[in-house]
């Protein structure tokens, strides 16, 4: 059974699979405590301006536009989501790691 998705195919030779199985469109959103967030202070391809990157985040766009926005509020702050990664404005690593444990996210530092 195969069936186009975007240019992409789906096969599976289990007698038992149903396309059902698949999810299209994009994946669903791990609970807080099952993800695993690695949050990190860089200034490499921003301009020289230092900036808070939350990576890791396994869920979808609309979940990870919606904790971008929460981040960006506590934090008071600007900054964008795409493609799994949060980039937050500034320096608020430790603001950004006290924000996500009240949440429930499991989180780890990384770099300097």
């Amino acid at each position: 059974m195969a069936k186009k998705d975007k240019g992409a195919y789906v096969y599976s030779t289990n007698p038992d699979f149903e396309i059902s199985d698949v999810t299209y469109g994009g994946q669903t959103t791990l609970a807080p405590e099952k993800q695993l967030l690695t949050i990190q202070r860089t200034n490499k391809g921003h301009g020289g301006k230092t900036v808070t990157l939350i990576s890791g985040f396994i869920g979808k766009e609309e979940d990870l536009d919606a904790l971008a926005k929460t981040l960006k509020s506590k934090c008071g702050t600007g900054g964008n989501a795409k493609e799994g990664i949060i980039i937050i404005q500034g320096d608020k690593k430790e603001k950004v790691g006290e924000i996500l444990q009240k949440a429930g996210y499991k989180f780890k530092y990384s770099g300097g």
